[in-house]
């Protein structure tokens, strides 16, 4: 089943808007519990309001910690003060392909213009360390892309990123997803770079305005690349490598995969060259990228809305046997929510009630592809 639809609209700009930032912005609500809890209360300011009781019900001891009001207004204004705007998911600038996807970004730091977002956008990425070949490439791929209409998206790392970049800003438009915040200009060596796609294009981040990035910020950042697109398109990548990550999101996605092949000497072309043999679809000019886009995208496959049925339709009962057995059944290694309603044989809807609760006491991680594991012991 596709993910849940976004409301074309908040109901209440003022207060609604505000309380869906608070809600994202509180440490232990993840993309995939926040749609979980709007679909369970019906509203944002109806989920912060249960949210300490959730955690209580999870197993933690420590008081939790919600944003108030304020905060949410200083983000916006931090926004705004870096020439940009928040869009929260629901708004009707909110990329329609990326809201789409299960994990969704439920706030994002637009600087450019957010009606952009809805342009047709494919995303290249590659290696960091990318060869001269390589660059040119990229380069006169994005180039030839953004003449013929699309936007390309990338991540602004140097490499095949960068060169992506400014091939597609000789004809057209970019944007750039940051792990940071979307003031944060990151690498610094791309600030030139980073200050021609803000003028022309969109740079784009879930972290809020002033957020250094760290490296656990890069792998999240991926699945925006990919959400953003109708196909992503990898030049040059090892096979280890952030760049097959977002490979692999796209397709759990729905998005179309495409690969330049390289010489099976250079480790730089084994990551593409792999996913060409597994069925990407091979890249050599831009026409075959449009080729390939011109088939119709797919909503995505999400494992976890194999159950869409609201917790509301068990008791808190079932959801005190499903936390225990899920405790219990648990660990570090992810595992994938259907195969917990499977083994453990209860109530899906219970099983979503207590992963909730669990997630929201900060013991619980939800991962990529429907995916779940422990990260704490009760009372975290």
């Amino acid at each position: 089943m596709a993910a849940l639809a976004c409301p074309e609209t908040v109901t209440d700009p003022a207060d609604e808007r505000l309380d869906r930032i608070r809600l994202f912005r509180t440490a232990t609500v993840g993309p995939v519990g926040f749609r979980h809890l709007l679909e369970r209360f019906g509203s944002a300011g109806a989920a912060l309001d249960a949210l300490p009781d959730l955690a209580r019900q999870g197993g933690r001891r420590v008081p939790l910690r919600i944003p108030g009001r304020s905060q949410a207004e200083r983000e916006c204004a931090a926004a705004e003060a870096a020439g940009g705007a928040v869009l929260v998911w629901g708004d009707p600038d909110y990329p329609t392909l990326l809201a789409q996807i299960t994990d969704a970004p439920p706030v994002l730091t637009v600087l450019g213009d957010p009606g952009l977002l809805q342009r047709r956008t494919v995303a290249m990425v590659g290696a960091r360390n990318a060869s001269t070949n390589g660059r040119g490439m990229a380069r006169t791929l994005a180039s030839s892309l953004a003449d013929a209409g699309l936007v390309v998206v990338s991540g602004l790392a140097r490499g095949i990123d960068a060169a992506a970049h400014a091939g597609a800003l000789e004809t057209g438009r970019t944007f750039a997803v940051l792990a940071g915040g979307a003031d944060v200009p990151y690498p610094p060596q791309n600030l030139d770079l980073y200050r021609r796609i803000a003028e022309t294009g969109a740079v784009i981040s879930e972290m809020p305005a002033g957020t250094e990035p760290r490296a656990g910020h890069f792998p999240r950042r991926n699945r925006i690349i990919s959400g953003l697109a109708e196909g992503v398109l990898v030049v040059e990548a090892a096979v280890r490598s952030g760049s097959l990550i977002t490979a692999r999101l796209a397709a759990e996605q729905g998005r179309e995969v495409m690969a330049v092949p390289g010489p099976p000497t250079d480790p730089r072309a084994r990551g593409a060259n792999g996913l060409i043999r597994q069925g990407a679809a091979l890249v050599e000019t831009a026409a075959d990228v449009l080729d390939a886009m011109a088939v119709p995208v797919p909503p995505p496959v999400v494992a976890e809305d194999a159950h869409p049925a609201a917790t509301a339709d068990c008791n808190d009962l079932e959801i005190d046997d499903a936390r225990a057995a899920l405790i219990a059944a648990l660990g570090p290694t992810p595992v994938p929510v259907d195969a917990l309603v499977r083994d453990l044989d209860l109530p899906p809807a219970a099983v979503r009630g207590a992963l909730l609760e669990l997630e929201i006491a900060g013991q619980l991680e939800r991962q990529s592809g429907g995916q779940v594991c422990l990260i704490g012991a009760t009372g975290y």
